[in-house]
C-alpha cells in the first residue's frame, strides 16, 4: 500500500517561493482595482477563474479522461470551489468600499482561520506555544497595520464595510485550506484540485454578476493588462504553486509565511493607487514580521539547539 508523504517543516526553497508568490499575491487586489472603472470586480474574478477552467479543463481530460473526476474527489472538490468562489466574491465586494491596501491586510488572517481548524483536526499541524504567540503577535500586527490607514473617502466609500467583506473573504481563504487537508482531495493533483475551484468560482460569480447587475466589461488596455496578470500569472501559476508546495510543507507553517503578503499588498497600494498609509502601519508590519520570526525561525533554532545540546 502507498503511504502519504509526510509533509516536512520549511526550507529555503519555500521560503523563497513563498516569497515570490506574496510578491504576486500582494499586487492583485491592485490590479483588480485598476481595471474596476473598465470591468466590474465581480466580473473580473469570473474571467479569470473561467480562463483558468478552461485551461485546465483541457489539460485534464487530454492527460486522464473524464473517468479521473469519479474518483470521491468531487464532493470536497465542488466544496472547495465554493468557499474560494466566496472568498473572491468578498474581496470583489471588498473593493468596491475600501482601500486596496485593507483587503491587502484582512484577507491575510487566512492562516488564523486555517491554524485554528488544522490544529483540531490534525496531529501532525498541531502548533506549540510558542508558534501559537506568534500568530498573536502576527495578528495583532495585521489590526494595527490596518487601524490607521485613513478614513472614508476618495477611493473608499465604506471603509468598515470593505474591511468587514475583507476579513470574510480571509476565513473563507483559511477554511479552503482545511478542507484540502482534511479531505480526500489531499492527494489530488494541484491541477485537478485548482481546477474544481476556479471553475466553481466561475459559474457562481458570473450568476452573482448577472444577478446583481455588474455585467459591465470594457476590455481597455488596463483592463487586459489586468485581467491578463490575474488569470495567467495570479489563478493559474501562483495557486498551481501554492497546492505543490501544500502537498510537501506543513500548510500551518506556509501560511503563517504568507503574512508578508500585506507587506506587498500594501506597498504597492500606497505606490500605485496613493492609499494612505500612517506611522501605525509601520509598527504593525514590524509586528507581522515578528510574528513570522517567532513561528518559523523559533521553530528553527529550537531544533538547533536540541541538536548541538
Amino acid at each position: 500500500m502507498e503511504t502519504k508523504a509526510a509533509r516536512r517543516p520549511l526550507d529555503a526553497t519555500a521560503f523563497g517561493i513563498m516569497l515570490v508568490l506574496c510578491i504576486c499575491w500582494g499586487f492583485q487586489q491592485v490590479a483588480i482595482k485598476l481595471a474596476a472603472p473598465d470591468v466590474t470586480t465581480v466580473m473580473q474574478i469570473a474571467i479569470r477563474s473561467g480562463f483558468t477552467a478552461v485551461v485546465l479543463g483541457v489539460y485534464l481530460v487530454w492527460k486522464n479522461g473524464l473517468a479521473q473526476f469519479r474518483d470521491g474527489s468531487l464532493v470536497p472538490g465542488i466544496g472547495i470551489g465554493i468557499l474560494f468562489a466566496m472568498e473572491f466574491l468578498f474581496i470583489a465586494w471588498a473593493l468596491n468600499f475600501t482601500y486596496a491596501s485593507h483587503v491587502s491586510v484582512f484577507v491575510y488572517t487566512s492562516p488564523i482561520w486555517a491554524a485554528l481548524g488544522l490544529h483540531l483536526r490534525l496531529p501532525d499541524e498541531r502548533m506549540s506555544r510558542m508558534q501559537w504567540l506568534g500568530v498573536l503577535v502576527a495578528f495583532v500586527g495585521v489590526g494595527i497595520a490596518f487601524a490607521g490607514n485613513g478614513a472614508a473617502g476618495g477611493a473608499a466609500s465604506n471603509v468598515l464595510l470593505g474591511d468587514f467583506l475583507a476579513l470574510l473573504g480571509g476565513a473563507s481563504w483559511g477554511l479552503t485550506t482545511v478542507v484540502i487537508r482534511t479531505s480526500s482531495i489531499s492527494e489530488a493533483p494541484a491541477a485537478k484540485t485548482l481546477f474544481y475551484q476556479v471553475a466553481v468560482a466561475a459559474i457562481l460569480m458570473l450568476i452573482v454578476a448577472l444577478v446583481t447587475g455588474a455585467t459591465h466589461v470594457e476590455f481597455t488596455q488596463t483592463a487586459l493588462l489586468s485581467l491578463g496578470f490575474q488569470s495567467i500569472v495570479v489563478t493559474l501559476a501562483t495557486f498551481l504553486i501554492w497546492f505543490w508546495l501544500l502537498k510537501r510543507y506543513l500548510a500551518t507553517r506556509l501560511g503563517i509565511l504568507s503574512f508578508m503578503t500585506p507587506l506587498f499588498g500594501v506597498a504597492s497600494a500606497v505606490i500605485v493607487l496613493h492609499d494612505p498609509v500612517d506611522a501605525s502601519f509601520a509598527i504593525g508590519a514590524l509586528l507581522v514580521l515578528a510574528g513570522i520570526v517567532i513561528v518559523n525561525g523559533g521553530e528553527f533554532f529550537a531544533r538547533k539547539a536540541v541538536v548541538e545540546g
